[in-house]
């Protein structure tokens, strides 16, 4: 009797039934390094400007970060890049990974009592024209006493930056105060004012209106942030009618200069829009609220030297002990 031999299973097939990936190397991180640019900026020809080499270069190693993984990351086509499931899921490993290693190097620096590496510092928007906010002082001062620190800054919604700290994508931000966390140390830095804004067109935007209180503000339409925040929990106790959701201020500014919607936004960032008559605060006397800006950082693993450094900075520069 002749006994045949096995069917030859597929590559995928046989690449779930060993392991494909062994030791890290360098390269590895390369590669890992490069799919994070991909995924981050939306496809390999955007990357090629992140990353500073040629399209090619890009799309050769993300085939050989698949065949390494035994996985195929994401799909590329007319339809454009868009990660598969597996891709996902490997994004975000390569997130934490990537802040483990960076944390490991700063952990080096700390022993050899210098501080190096990179310094991911992430901002809620529109903090720049607060006159308020010394975040660029921060800077300034951390630059002088950290020179060989590389500060990378982002910008991003309250949600996104406490994730980012939580998981160690960012070492430090800055958002609203709104609510707290165990795992997270806050600091007080500064406020800014809130105030009821409509566009031109709408029916409040004439000066002679009448005085108003709550419920006549209720009947028109309001437009505020989609995502736990001070202007949630306001829109929420005033019981506005929220007819549009923008999810950060530069949405929530053009929802209002249309005209058809109410929105709460920062005095400072809306008033180039009311100095060309294009928006205007309603009743600023009845109709605001102040905005409490805090610093966090992690809890534990203990934050580097780098990020202690800079969360001294920060307080320093907005008279905080």
């Amino acid at each position: 009797m002749q006994v045949k031999p096995p069917a030859t299973l597929p590559v995928a097939a046989t690449a779930k039934h060993r392991a494909v990936l062994g030791q890290l190397s360098d390269m590895d991180l390369r590669l890992l390094q490069v799919f994070k640019a991909v995924v981050e900026c939306g496809g390999m020809s955007a990357a090629e400007l992140e990353l500073n080499i040629g399209t090619s270069t890009v799309s050769r190693h993300m085939k050989d970060l698949e065949t390494r993984l035994g996985l195929t990351l994401c799909r590329r086509g007319r339809a454009g890049f868009a990660l598969t499931a597996e891709g996902q899921r490997v994004y975000d490993e390569t997130l934490r990974l990537l802040s483990a290693v960076d944390a490991f190097r700063s952990s080096i620096d700390d022993i050899h009592s210098r501080m190096g590496g990179q310094l991911a510092l992430a901002v809620f928007d529109k903090t720049a024209s607060n006159p308020a906010a010394r975040i660029s002082e921060a800077i300034a001062a951390f630059a002088r006493q950290a020179p060989d620190v590389n500060l990378q800054l982002h910008v991003g919604s309250i949600n996104t930056i406490e994730r980012g700290v939580m998981d160690g994508s960012y070492h430090v931000g800055i958002i609203p105060a709104h609510r707290s966390s165990q795992s997270l140390i806050y600091t007080d830095l500064f406020t800014e004012t809130m105030l009821l804004y409509c566009g031109q067109g709408h029916p409040l935007f004439h000066p002679a209106r009448p005085q108003l209180d709550w419920d006549t503000v209720r009947k028109y339409p309001f437009a505020g942030l989609g995502y736990h925040s001070p202007n949630m929990e306001l829109s929420h106790r005033a019981e506005l009618t929220r007819a549009a959701t923008g999810f950060d201020q530069e949405s929530i500014a053009t929802l209002i200069l249309s005209g058809e919607f109410l929105g709460f936004l920062p005095d400072h960032y809306a008033e180039p829009f009311e100095r060309a008559g294009r928006m205007r605060a309603v009743q600023p006397d009845r109709f605001h609220y102040e905005c409490r800006f805090v610093s966090l950082i992690r809890r534990s693993p203990t934050p580097s030297r780098a990020t202690q450094a800079f969360q001294e900075c920060l307080a320093r520069a907005h008279g905080r002990p």
